[in-house]
C-alpha cells in the first residue's frame, strides 16, 4: 500500500522551470492591482471622513455665529427700547440715570450706559454721576455713523475709554423725537462679555473661537483673550474675510497649532465675523494614515514589480536570443542568394555600418570604389573615413550624408558620385540600398548595391555637348538666316518701295489714269507690310538688341511688340545686379520667355502677362505669370481616363531642354480657371 502510493506521487507532473516562471508572473500581476485597490479605496475613504467632519464644522460655525448674532441682536433690541423711553421726551436725565442703572443691573454684560448729543458730548455716563463733567464719547467713528445714518449700529472695539480705562465694544442706537436726532444711546459691552458670548453659543470642545471687528481686531477669543483682544487678527483671517464671507482657510494660531478655520460673517453686526479653528493634525489624520498604507501597499507592488519585469525580462532575453540566432542565418542564406545575384549582374554589396564607421564590401564593390586594400574570403573591409577618402572631394560630404540619412529614418538609399582615380579621369558609379527589414534593432546598418555608371554617364554628357552644340549652331544659323533676311532681303524690298514710288511720281506726270496709280500706291503698301513681316521674322530669329543692348532691352520690345500685336497688356520688372549675363545665359532667358508667350497665346486666352527677372550675383530667377484659364499639369505626365496619352506639352520640353543645359530648373504652379506661374531658376558660373 506504502508503495503504491510513493509511486503515484512520483509519477505525478511537475512544473518545468518555465512554467513556474509564468505562474509567478501571473500571481504578481494579479497582486498588483488589488494591494492598489485597496489602498485607494482606504484613501476614499479617510477623505470622506474628513469631508464629514468638515461639513460638521461648517454646520457649528453657523449655528454659533447665529446664536451670536442673535445675542447681540436681542441687546440692540433692549437699547431701542430704551432709546424710546418717555424719560427722554422733556428730557428727564435723573429718572432716565435710574432706568438705565436698572437696565445694566439686570444685563451683566453691559460694562456701561452712554448718552450724548449729536456734537459727541456725554450727557450721561453710568460710570459717572449726572453733576459731573463727562467730556466727548469715544470711538467717534461708529458714533458718526449713526448720526449719518440714524439707525442702530454695532462698533468694533474701540480706544481706552477716558472714562472707563478700558477698551469697549460699543452697541449705539439714535434718539429721535420729532423726527429729528436729539441723542445717541450706546452701550458698552467689555471685550470679556462678548467672548462669553461666544462661549455660551455651543462652540464645539477643543476649537479655538475667535470674534473680529470689521477692522480685523479681536473682539473676543475662547482661549488667551487678555493677549489677544483689540490686537490685529493674523494676515491668514484677514484675507479670508476680504475674499469671501465665508468659507475655509489655513493658519497658524496664538498657540502655534497649524489649524484649518472655518469662519462666518454675522449679519446685521457691521461686519463682525467668528472664526472657529480645527487642529489640522487632528483633521488630517485618518487621511494620512490611509496614505501610509497606500504608500506601503505602492511599495509592495512596485517590488512585485520590479520581480515582474526580471521574470519578463529573462523570458524576453531567451526568446530574444532565439530570434537572433534565426536572424542570423536567415541574414547568412539572403546574403548568399544576394551575392550569386550581384555577381551575375556584375554588381558590388557593401555593408556600411555607421554606428562602427566601418565599410564591409564585396570584391567587386571595393574595385568599383577603387579601394586599395587585400580582399580577403571575397570581401574588404575599411574604416569609413578611407571608403569616403576615396570618393571625388565635392561628393564626399553629399555621400556621407545620404548614407546617415538613410540609416537615421531608414529612407532608401540612391546616390550618385565620382570615384578619384589618380590615373585616370573621375569614375561614376551608384549606390542603392536600405536598412536591413528583418532585423530593425541592427541601429546605424545599411545595406547596398554599387553598380558601375560610368558608360551611361558618358552617354549623357555626350548627349548634353550634342545639344549645346546643336543650340549654338542653331543660334548661329538664326542669326545668319536674321542678318540676311534684314541686309539682303530687307535692302530689296526698300528699292522695291523706292522703285514703285518713283512709278507714281512718273504715272502721275505722264497723266495716266487713275486706276494705274491706285494699283502702285497698293503694291507701294504691299511691299510696305512685305518689309515689315521679313523684320518682324529677322528679330524673332535673332533680335539684335540681345547682341548690342542685353537681356533687359530685348525683353522689353519684345513684350512690348508682342502685346501690341495681339493686344494682351504685358507687364516686365528686371531687378537685381546690372551687368552683362552670359551670352548663353541671356539667350536661354529670351528663348524661354519667347516660348512661354507663344504658349499664353496659343492656350492661355489672357488679358495680363506679367515677366518678372531676378540677376543675381550666383543665379537668376525668372517668373512668368499670366491670368489666362490655366489647365490640370497632372493631364501632361498622366494619361487620360479612357486610356489615351495625355497631349504632350512641347513648349514646356523645349523649355526643359534648354535649362539642362545650363544645370538650370523649371517649376509650374497651374490649376484650371486662375492662371498658370512658371519658376525659373538658372545658376551663374563663378567667373560670370
Amino acid at each position: 500500500m506504502t508503495t503504491r502510493n510513493e509511486g503515484v506521487a512520483g509519477d505525478r507532473p511537475r512544473l518545468s522551470r518555465g512554467n513556474r516562471r509564468t505562474f509567478a508572473a501571473l500571481a504578481f500581476a494579479a497582486a498588483i492591482p488589488v494591494l492598489l485597490l485597496s489602498g485607494w479605496v482606504a484613501t476614499l475613504m479617510a477623505q470622506q471622513q474628513r469631508d464629514l467632519v468638515r461639513n460638521a464644522a461648517v454646520t457649528s460655525a453657523a449655528r454659533v455665529a447665529e446664536r451670536v448674532a442673535s445675542d447681540i441682536a436681542a441687546q440692540v433690541a433692549v437699547l431701542e427700547a430704551e432709546a424710546a423711553s418717555a424719560t427722554l421726551d422733556k428730557p428727564d436725565l435723573a429718572a432716565f440715570y435710574a432706568e438705565a442703572d436698572r437696565l445694566r443691573q439686570a444685563h451683566p454684560l453691559w460694562a456701561t450706559v452712554e448718552l450724548a448729543d449729536p456734537d459727541g458730548a456725554q450727557v450721561v455716563n453710568l460710570l459717572r454721576s449726572l453733576d459731573e463733567e463727562l467730556g466727548p464719547t469715544a470711538d467717534r467713528r461708529s458714533f458718526d455713523a449713526v448720526v449719518r445714518t440714524q439707525r442702530p449700529v454695532i462698533g468694533g472695539i474701540g480706544p481706552v475709554g477716558p472714562i472707563s480705562g478700558q477698551r469697549l465694544v460699543a452697541l449705539r442706537v439714535p434718539v429721535i423725537r420729532a423726527g429729528k436726532l436729539r441723542y445717541v444711546l450706546s452701550v458698552r459691552l467689555a471685550t470679556n462679555a462678548v467672548s462669553s458670548i461666544l462661549r455660551d453659543a455651543g462652540a464645539p470642545e477643543g476649537w479655538v473661537g475667535t470674534i473680529v471687528d470689521a477692522d480685523g481686531n479681536t473682539i473676543a477669543r475662547t482661549r488667551a483673550e487678555t493677549e489677544e483682544l483689540g490686537h490685529p487678527a493674523n494676515p491668514a483671517l484677514q484675507a479670508a474675510v476680504r475674499r469671501a464671507p465665508q468659507g475655509f482657510y489655513t493658519g497658524p494660531t496664538l498657540e502655534g497649532a497649524n489649524v484649518e478655520v472655518v469662519y462666518r460673517t454675522l449679519q446685521h453686526t457691521g461686519g463682525w465675523s467668528v472664526h472657529f479653528g480645527m487642529p489640522v493634525a487632528t483633521l488630517n489624520a485618518p487621511v494620512s494614515r490611509s496614505y501610509l498604507v497606500l504608500a506601503g501597499g505602492s511599495l509592495v507592488s512596485i517590488g512585485l514589480g520590479l520581480a515582474l519585469v526580471g521574470l519578463v525580462g529573462r523570458d524576453m532575453a531567451q526568446r530574444r536570443a532565439g530570434e537572433q540566432a534565426r536572424f542570423a542565418l536567415a541574414l547568412r542564406s539572403s546574403e548568399e542568394q544576394g551575392a550569386v545575384a550581384v555577381e551575375a549582374a556584375e554588381l558590388g554589396t557593401l555593408r556600411w555600418d555607421t554606428g562602427r564607421e566601418t565599410v564591409t564590401a564585396s570584391g567587386r564593390a571595393a574595385e568599383l570604389l577603387g579601394w586599395r586594400v587585400a580582399v580577403a574570403q571575397g570581401e574588404a573591409a575599411a574604416a569609413a573615413r578611407e571608403a569616403l577618402a576615396a570618393v571625388h572631394a565635392d561628393d564626399r560630404v553629399r555621400l556621407d550624408e545620404a548614407v546617415r540619412r538613410g540609416a537615421a529614418d531608414g529612407t532608401p538609399l540612391d546616390v550618385e558620385f565620382r570615384i578619384a582615380d589618380p590615373a585616370s579621369e573621375p569614375r561614376w558609379v551608384r549606390l542603392t540600398g536600405r536598412v536591413p527589414h528583418l532585423h530593425k534593432e541592427v541601429a546605424g546598418l545599411v545595406y547596398g548595391v554599387v553598380s558601375d555608371i560610368e558608360p551611361r554617364k558618358r552617354a549623357e554628357a555626350e548627349r548634353l555637348d550634342l545639344l549645346r552644340r546643336l543650340g549654338h549652331a542653331q543660334e548661329n544659323e538664326q542669326r545668319r538666316i536674321a542678318r540676311e533676311l534684314h541686309d539682303q532681303v530687307g535692302q530689296t524690298v526698300t528699292g522695291l518701295s523706292l522703285g514703285l514710288k518713283g512709278l507714281e511720281r512718273l504715272l502721275e506726270a505722264e497723266g495716266v489714269s487713275p486706276e494705274a496709280g491706285r494699283q502702285v500706291q497698293w503694291l507701294q503698301r504691299l511691299a510696305g507690310e512685305v518689309g515689315r513681316d521679313i523684320h518682324r521674322a529677322a528679330v524673332d530669329l535673332r533680335p539684335t538688341a540681345l547682341d548690342d543692348l542685353g537681356l533687359a532691352e530685348s525683353l522689353a520690345t519684345l513684350l512690348r511688340d508682342w502685346g501690341h500685336r495681339h493686344g494682351v497688356r504685358p507687364d516686365l520688372e528686371f531687378t537685381g545686379e546690372g551687368a552683362r549675363l552670359p551670352p548663353a545665359v541671356e539667350s536661354a532667358v529670351y528663348r524661354i520667355v519667347q516660348e512661354a508667350l507663344t504658349n499664353v497665346l496659343k492656350h492661355a486666352q489672357a488679358a495680363t502677362v506679367s515677366v518678372s527677372v531676378e540677376q543675381r550675383s550666383d543665379e537668376v530667377r525668372v517668373i512668368i505669370e499670366d491670368d489666362g484659364v490655366g489647365f490640370d499639369p497632372e493631364a501632361t505626365t498622366h494619361p487620360s481616363p479612357g486610356g489615351a496619352s495625355a497631349k504632350p506639352r512641347l513648349g514646356l520640353s523645349g523649355i526643359r531642354e534648354r535649362l539642362s543645359l545650363l544645370d538650370g530648373s523649371l517649376t509650374l504652379e497651374a490649376s484650371s480657371g486662375v492662371g498658370t506661374t512658371l519658376f525659373v531658376h538658372i545658376p551663374l558660373p563663378q567667373a560670370a
